[in-house]
């Protein structure tokens, strides 16, 4: 066995257990020191991105605590975050709002001749 490393790189994310998962994962043979503390610093960078954004949705919706929905919300909102997590469903994470535009209610033009009648206007 190995003597425990020294913190690396100022990172919240164990760099020591990501190690070994990178050991007995069997995904090469031999895995180099640096590739822990990059593979660290990534999930580090990710869980913070989702982190923010997830807690602005639930500033937005007047929380206190992040739950699914949120972070649901603010993977599909960002446009890189979806495409890296395209095939992945947040359970009670729920759908984003869309209602097609054909189905919407048209829009009444005011011209000069148009009165245009008030329930049709929103």
């Amino acid at each position: 066995t190995t003597a425990p490393r020294p913190p690396k790189a100022g990172l919240q994310f164990p760099v020591g257990r990501i190690a070994r998962y990178l050991k007995i994962g069997k995904y090469a043979q031999r895995v180099g020191a640096g590739a822990p503390v990059y593979l660290s610093a990534v999930l580090e960078y990710l869980a913070a991105e989702v982190l923010e954004l997830a807690g602005n949705a639930a500033r937005d919706n007047k929380k206190t605590r992040i739950v699914p929905r949120h972070i649901q919300l603010a993977v599909r909102n960002d446009e890189e975050l979806s495409r890296l997590l395209g095939a992945v469903t947040i359970a009670a994470g729920g759908v984003l709002p869309n209602i097609h535009t054909t189905l919407l209610p048209k829009k009444v033009g005011k011209g000069k001749g148009d009165i245009g009648s008030a329930s049709q206007e929103f």
